[in-house]
């Protein structure tokens, strides 16, 4: 239970919004920090193969202006690519128009340490908003950012060994407690506790509703 908490707790989290061509754009924005070189932390983000072992299996033209797709999942295009410090990328899942972007930047605090943001911004229908807050996405961000960490710190993941720890007891705390974190957060932004919380619930009953009996 501690490593878990643990990895809730390495993760700051904001929630906030911003003026795009299409309306006005949530933004999820999560930061946290690696044992690992900026050089290293960039190529497990930019890399196929390494992408495959730690999120899920990518293909395309993994090139700025190119396009890629994260099998059963996202794609987009690669809008910016600077390395090793700045990766932006469209984030499209099936044929919505809506815009919806992510931007990783990476920092080196140290030879061997990297401060990672991620930061989602994304026009979200009012109903899922209104629902879900934040954690609708912050919560796949959070289980992203844990399996980065663990590729970094030499952990193999397999697909198969993925999908069963997600139904673990495990996961379901992991889950749960990032749902109150961003529950938490967009408290902090201004919401309404009451709002907040009623999120935070309809969030963690999406990702880990109760076990049938």
């Amino acid at each position: 239970m501690s490593d878990i908490v643990d990895e809730i707790n390495a993760i700051h989290r904001e929630v906030g919004r911003r003026t795009v061509a299409d309306g006005e754009a949530r933004t999820v924005l999560l930061r946290r920090t690696y044992d690992a070189a900026v050089g290293d932390v960039w190529d497990a983000c930019t890399d196929a193969a390494r992408v495959s072992r730690w999120f899920l299996p990518v293909t395309g033209d993994l090139t700025l202006g190119g396009h890629y797709q994260l099998e059963g999942n996202a794609g987009g295009e690669i809008l910016r690519c600077e390395p090793p410090k700045l990766l932006r990328v469209s984030w499209v899942m099936g044929e919505s128009p809506a815009f919806s972007e992510v931007e990783v930047r990476l920092t080196a605090e140290s030879a061997e340490r990297t401060v990672c943001e991620l930061e989602h911004a994304a026009v979200v229908p009012p109903e899922m908003w209104d629902r879900f807050g934040p954690g609708a996405v912050g919560v796949g961000w959070d289980l992203m950012l844990l399996g980065l960490g663990r590729h970094l710190q030499g952990d193999s993941i397999d697909p198969a060994q993925a999908l069963a720890w997600q139904e673990s007891d495990e996961a379901r705390t992991f889950m749960t407690r990032s749902s109150d974190a961003w529950g938490e957060a967009y408290a902090t932004s201004g919401a309404p506790k009451d709002v907040a919380a009623a999120a935070a619930r309809a969030t963690t009953a999406f990702y880990a509703p109760p076990k049938p009996q």
